[in-house]
């Protein structure tokens, strides 16, 4: 008989993201984006440029995976329900009359929900990664290291060659010279599971899942990290 413990865990590990852990990432992806100087006015000038560079904060890490294994980059548009909920969420982030739902967000414990809940999808995304990759790429760890990082934190490689494009590149924020805490973190999670994956660490994936979410949420908001109020530009894309 199972224990208490693994059943909570294997539950856990079998928590679809849809549609609220979702919600949660677009909601925090893109008012990062909002909060970054003259996005607003960029909306209201040229909003498909907006919606571009806001579905690149949503979708950059899948983008880039697919990148790294040679699948067509575009592949996240065929996913018409989650393109639809997070051009939702940009729509009424950027053009909710009196900015609402900035105001809504503001609200510590709003923060720290959306937060927490984004950390969860970060796990799924590393595993997912690593679990591709591996499919290509039998037991070949270090390709599942790249793809399980570029899974969960490479929203801010991608929106890096965005800035690149647009002229507003800075050398000293690039994210492969000066790696921010997300995507040190993924890292060292995409590290953990492909040797979990590779049979070189002795966890159940569903004990491991809920050991690294649990940090997650703890290092971020405990911990102070400032995806909180006050948000600095570019702080949590990934």
């Amino acid at each position: 008989m199972d224990s208490p413990w693994d059943d909570l865990t294997l539950a856990f590990s079998r928590t679809s993201m849809f549609p609220f852990f979702d919600i949660a990432h677009y909601l925090v992806s893109v008012m990062a984006l909002k909060r970054q100087p003259g996005a607003a006015a960029v909306a209201r000038k040229n909003p498909l440029s907006s919606w571009f560079t806001a579905m690149l904060h949503c979708f950059g890490g899948g983008i880039l995976s697919c990148v790294l294994l040679a699948e067509p980059p575009l592949r996240f548009l065929a996913n018409t329900t989650n393109i639809l909920l997070a051009s939702s969420i940009w729509y009424i982030i950027f053009f909710c009359p009196c900015d609402l739902v900035s105001q809504g967000y503001s609200f510590l414990p709003v923060q720290l929900l959306a937060a927490g809940m984004k950390e969860v999808t970060r796990t799924w995304k590393i595993v997912g990664g690593v679990t591709h990759a591996n499919s290509y790429y039998k037991n070949g760890w270090i390709v599942m290291i790249a793809i399980g990082w570029a899974r969960g934190a490479g929203g801010t490689v991608i929106t890096n060659f965005e800035q690149l494009v647009k002229g507003g590149w800075k050398p000293e924020a690039d994210e492969w010279l000066k790696m921010s805490y997300p995507a040190k973190v993924t890292l060292l999670g995409s590290v953990i599971f492909t040797f979990q994956h590779t049979k070189q660490l002795a966890v159940s994936r569903h004990n491991l899942m809920f050991l690294y979410t649990m940090f997650l949420v703890a290092t971020k908001e405990l911990g102070g990290h400032p995806l909180l109020l006050p948000l600095r530009p570019n702080s949590d894309q990934s």
